[in-house]
């Protein structure tokens, strides 16, 4: 996810946190030490109120990570790929290959709900018995407020609809039922469309009425109606990608452009001949480095392409962008890390032999649809 920056791995998975964390932090603890706290633990100082209410916020952050490592723990157990665990304002997202079977989806998906609802239930009987025992009101009131929001969450994740938990709850048993992936990915797809559009609906009215909580649950609609959206065109578009190759899929050949040279006779000797908006740079052994986007070029000023080099300019290759021609092109999308954009180097050995960009795997796509194997 953009604006994300690595923190080191949890269990051996790489940790990610989104900019909005910090923003959540201070959220929920204002909310907390401020709102719920005085009402329930009145006449204490603002300073343990909001001592108290950071602690909350960070014990749910806690709370957010526990959920998403048991989803990364289990897809592993399963033998699923996990590429990284991410955390943001809302939530996380454990980002992984696609399970070989319904037992494996259905585990993976229910073991995150129900660590939530182990740290709701440990909240709330720590909280009612460390209230009970001492005189520890606040902490006490900080352990039930996290156990009841970790049992909603619970209970929201659950809801039937992609991408959150309970999608791909039904998912892997109507999968399991039918036998038919690409069915039941589409339909837990549908299912997170309706979801997305009635959170949106309701977040709206809340906030027509006065309320302007609804507007996190519209954001949180929005972003559900997002996801599902492109899940759906995912699982319209698998069975189109099942068995192809990446050969089969490439174009060639590709347009390279030594990176070592300055702008100025980049684009002088290659930009100005290319059909192409992204260019493949190349060390000396002709093995890829790089990519250049062709309108960075432009936006150099003539001053500075006479010195600066084009190596300067050029996105690193992001993990999992290359393979083998006799790869299976699905599997390969599976191992593309997400978010980076879509261009896959076909290497022959060191040889580079063709390029995959969102260009051709739509043209495979409408090759499908001609045939009249499109399902809908």
């Amino acid at each position: 996810m953009k604006g994300s920056v690595r923190m080191g791995r949890v269990l051996g998975v790489p940790l990610r946190i989104h900019w909005t964390v910090p923003v959540l932090v201070v959220l929920f603890g204002y909310s907390l030490g401020s709102r719920t706290l005085p009402a329930s633990v009145p006449d204490q100082s603002s300073a343990a109120y909001t001592v108290a209410g950071l602690a909350g916020a960070l014990l749910l952050v806690a709370s957010l990570l526990a959920h998403e490592a048991a989803h990364a723990v289990t897809a592993r157990k399963k033998g699923i790929e996990v590429q990284s665990i991410t955390l943001w304002a809302l939530g996380g997202m454990t980002a992984m290959g696609r399970p070989r079977r319904a037992g494996a989806a259905f585990l993976t998906a229910v073991s995150g709900p129900l660590v939530s609802l182990l740290v709701g239930a440990i909240g709330i009987g720590a909280g009612i018995g460390l209230d009970a025992v001492s005189d520890w009101a606040m902490p006490a009131a900080v352990l039930l407020w996290l156990g009841w929001v970790n049992v909603v969450l619970c209970v929201f994740n659950l809801l039937p609809a992609a991408p959150l938990d309970g999608g791909r709850v039904v998912q892997a048993a109507m999968w399991w039922r039918t036998g038919d992936r690409d069915r039941a990915e589409r339909a837990a797809a549908r299912g997170g469309q309706i979801l997305g559009i009635l959170l949106i609906a309701g977040g709206w009215i809340s906030v027509l009425g006065g309320a302007l909580s609804g507007l996190w649950l519209a954001i949180i609609g929005f972003f559900v109606l997002i996801v599902a959206n492109a899940e759906r065109q995912h699982a319209k578009l698998a069975p189109a990608l099942r068995g192809v190759r990446a050969a089969d899929a490439m174009t060639s050949p590709v347009e390279t452009c030594p990176d070592w040279i300055t702008v100025q006779r980049c684009v002088e000797d290659v930009a100005l001949q290319t059909h192409h908006s992204t260019l493949v740079l190349t060390s000396f052994d002709g093995h890829p480095t790089g990519l250049l986007n062709i309108p960075q070029l432009a936006r150099i000023r003539a001053p500075q392409r006479e010195t600066l080099r084009v190596r300067d300019l050029a996105t690193p290759l992001p993990q999992g962008s290359t393979c083998a021609p006799d790869d299976l092109l699905e599997d390969v999308l599976e191992k593309l890390s997400p978010g980076v954009g879509m261009h896959i180097l076909v290497m022959d050995g060191p040889r580079l032999v063709g390029i995959i960009t969102a260009r051709d795997i739509a043209r495979i796509a409408q090759r499908h649809t001609l045939r009249g194997d499109d399902s809908g």
